[in-house]
């Protein structure tokens, strides 16, 4: 969403020329290199009233302009200008630098020391500027800044500006810091060539713009990239071999992973041990595209461009894959939180990874190792649905739909929404596994016939019913915690955007399930529009706030009373385990100390703490500790105001079905040295019991079938000192609780 921009009446700007910015065009010091010495002597001898004045006065000239590159400090060249386009089309504006001398620039002697601009345009926050020297290095400038603003005029962008152009004003006068790292091109390359000021209009038919002047200036005083050598996170390293990473297709790159183990630093010297080889990599997401960090996807592939199952990161083996570039998520955590708690209620969700990153050696920042939503036994578990499969059980499942964006590949809710503000006024629901151009008809008509069931039963006046109601369709379970993360998060784009549900074949269960959870980057407190940023409300009200569609679903649940009491039961036993606060906030703190040092990294690459990134609410902490606090803050209050207004009455739920809901996990002693001993009541069936680190990471796991309440040793002497976290799941059930390891 995109706050509405007033048309600019008055407007004729003039061309400003800033002090101590001078304008000039290369002075070309020999034309065509020995013909002007030949030239220059005919014209001298053949004169026959020639004096030694006038050939002092040549000889004067000739030195003078010959040497005047080596007697300058700074040698800049302009470049000119025209219209940016407001189509949705970049643009490249050429300078072509010759006779630099030195012509190899790099970090020590001579190089780049800084990009000037002059550009008229309505509004700032509209535009993306980058530098792309000669070999193809490519540094981001300017990208969403200066908000509603209007122009940049004597903008200069070099490492000693003062201040960040992501917190500067429009417009911009003066120098300030890009936002990417200049000195990577300072490389060694020659500066001689075709340099190019790539500009993206990023909203539009909007606001026209141009460009009226740009210069590059080189001197003695180069710009110098970042200095990273080694992190305590795993380094994952992306070479192009000189392609440009595309929305779509992907492009065949190449890619290695250092990964030394926990406690253990990763140099980019080191070599890759955790993976090497091909992938098919691409740009990947909406809004996120936007954003100077971009995201990608991409695909693990054999050499001869086959996919190819690996496990990246100790992450299950798959093909399927998403580096996540938290850009607007200054806590860098949402989506980690977020997909961490939908597993330890028991349901898949993405399991994730931070790394920093490294693109043909330029860093780009912390990034998110994630699974692609996906039907493996592995991801979404459900049965393989092939193109033979037309009739019988085989036909019932799986498959994963979604509520989304866009109107390709799926079908139109026969019951449209029912809300103050609604957008369209239809719920689009659209086919993910199998993909919309590989499910056959018969496929098509079984699972929408099965969705539509589902949405008359909740529409029926005995949708309550529990044989012939909507219960008869729906894994209940599955709904409760997917409403309960939503809400606990206040997710501005829950239920109506990334909306996943799955079905899996009737013999192996047949209801619908929901999730798993996917984009929560703008939940958490991280979106100033829509009301999402209060910590009282439903998240399923939104409509009260801003027109979009809903679907009616988990409206309608709420009707029954039921519903609403087994609600009650789960998100109870939930505040004390995985909605605790103190457990949420152990974690929240934990994840911040091993971060610690690479968000450092991070934010002096995109110098974005303290300003304001679309969506971000105030206040906007000026640090990243303050990003942490201010995230703690907010999730106390919101479970606060939740513990009073979560519906239902847990004494009797009148279902059956909520056995399991008792189940305690206790451990004692603890803290311990390292033997601990575990006691597990209140369940009966197969349960896992999971070891993992602060970071997520799966230590152990084995699965145990509980008859009774049992009693179980634990030795954890081989671990280092710290906090760990025993889990206990079945269906979906969970408990946990925190080891101390003295």
């Amino acid at each position: 969403m995109k706050a509405f921009k007033p048309t600019r009446i008055n407007g004729i700007y003039k061309k400003m020329k800033p002090a101590g910015i001078h304008w000039l065009k290369p002075i070309r010091c020999r034309p065509s290199g020995s013909d002007f010495f030949y030239t220059f002597h005919f014209n001298i001898f053949r004169r026959q009233t020639s004096n030694l004045m006038t050939i002092y006065k040549n000889l004067t000239y000739f030195i003078i302009l010959f040497f005047l590159p080596f007697l300058t400090s700074g040698q800049t060249y302009t470049g000119g200008g025209g219209t940016i386009p407001d189509d949705g089309n970049s643009i490249d504006f050429t300078l072509n630098v010759g006779f630099l001398n030195p012509s190899t620039i790099d970090t020590v002697t001579f190089g780049l020391e800084e990009v000037c601009l002059n550009i008229n345009h309505d509004y700032d926050d509209d535009l993306d500027v980058s530098l792309v020297a000669p070999d193809g290095t490519t540094i981001v400038l300017i990208s969403h800044c200066g908000g509603s603003g209007n122009n940049f005029t004597g903008t200069c962008l070099s490492p000693t500006g003062a201040s960040s152009i992501v917190s500067g004003n429009a417009p911009f006068n003066g120098t300030y810091r890009p936002i990417g790292q200049l000195g990577n091109v300072n490389n060694g390359q020659t500066g001689n060539g075709t340099w190019k000021l790539h500009i993206l209009d990023t909203y539009p038919f909007a606001d026209q713009g141009s460009l009226l002047s740009w210069s590059v200036t080189f001197g003695n005083n180069p710009a110098i990239p970042v200095n990273f050598s080694s992190t305590n996170l795993p380094l994952i390293k992306i070479y192009t071999n000189g392609q440009t990473i595309l929305n779509e297709p992907k492009i065949t790159a190449d890619m290695g992973i250092i990964n030394n183990g926990p406690g253990i630093r990763n140099y980019v010297s080191d070599p890759f041990n955790d993976y090497y080889g091909k992938i098919g990599i691409e740009l990947r997401g909406q809004s996120s595209l936007s954003f100077p960090q971009k995201c990608y996807g991409f695909e693990t592939r054999d050499s001869a461009g086959n996919s190819v199952n690996v496990s990246l990161l100790g992450l299950p083996p798959e093909n399927d894959w998403i580096l996540y570039g938290p850009y607007t998520d200054k806590s860098l955590l949402r989506n980690v939180l977020t997909y961490k708690i939908a597993n330890e209620l028991g349901w898949y969700a993405s399991r994730t990874v931070f790394c920093e990153l490294l693109i043909d050696d330029d860093y780009k920042g912390i990034y998110v190792l994630m699974e692609k939503i996906k039907r493996d036994v592995n991801r979404v578990n459900i049965a393989n649905l092939t193109p033979a499969d037309s009739a019988g059980d085989a036909l019932t499942g799986g498959y994963i739909i979604k509520v989304d964006k866009g109107n390709d590949g799926g079908w139109t809710s026969p019951y449209p929404p029912v809300q103050p503000n609604p957008g369209s006024n239809t719920i689009y629901i659209q086919y993910v596994f199998p993909k919309d151009f590989e499910i056959t008809i018969p496929q098509q008509n079984y699972i929408q016939s099965y969705v539509d069931s589902m949405e008359d039963a909740l529409a029926s006046p005995a949708f309550a019913n529990p044989a012939t109601g909507y219960r008869k369709y729906t894994d209940v379970a599955s709904f409760i915690d997917y409403f309960l993360i939503n809400e606990i998060s206040k997710n501005v784009d829950g239920y109506r955007l990334s909306t996943y549900f799955y079905k899996q074949r009737n013999s192996l269960g047949g209801k619908i399930h929901m999730g798993p959870v996917w984009d929560y980057n703008l939940a958490w407190h991280n979106a100033d529009y829509c009301d999402a940023f209060n910590t009282s409300g439903w998240a399923l009200d939104i409509t009260n706030f801003c027109p979009t569609d809903v679907p009616t679903w988990f409206g309608r649940m709420m009707q029954d009373t039921a519903y609403n009491n087994q609600m009650r039961c789960r998100y109870n036993q939930l505040r004390t385990t995985v909605f605790d606060t103190s457990y949420l906030f152990t974690y929240i703190d934990s994840m911040a100390v091993y971060l610690d040092e690479a968000q450092q990294r991070h934010y002096t690459t995109w110098p974005i703490l303290g300003a304001y990134v679309w969506p971000n609410p105030s206040p906007i902490p000026n640090t990243f500790q303050g990003e942490i606090d201010n995230l703690k803050l907010w999730i106390s209050q919101r479970l606060i105001w939740m513990d009073s207004h979560v519906p239902g009455n847990c004494i009797n739920t009148g279902l059956s079905d909520n056995a399991g809901q008792d189940m305690q996990l206790q451990v004692f002693p603890n803290p311990s040295s390292g033997i601990f001993n575990f006691y597990l009541t209140g369940f009966k069936g197969e349960v896992t019991i999971r070891l993992t680190d602060i970071t997520g990471r799966t230590i152990s796991e084995q699965q145990l079938n509980m008859h009774e309440a049992a009693e179980r040793a634990l030795d954890l002497t081989s671990l280092p000192k710290g906090v760990y976290i025993l889990s206990a799941v079945a269906d979906s059930h969970s408990c946990f609780q925190k080891l101390v390891i003295q």
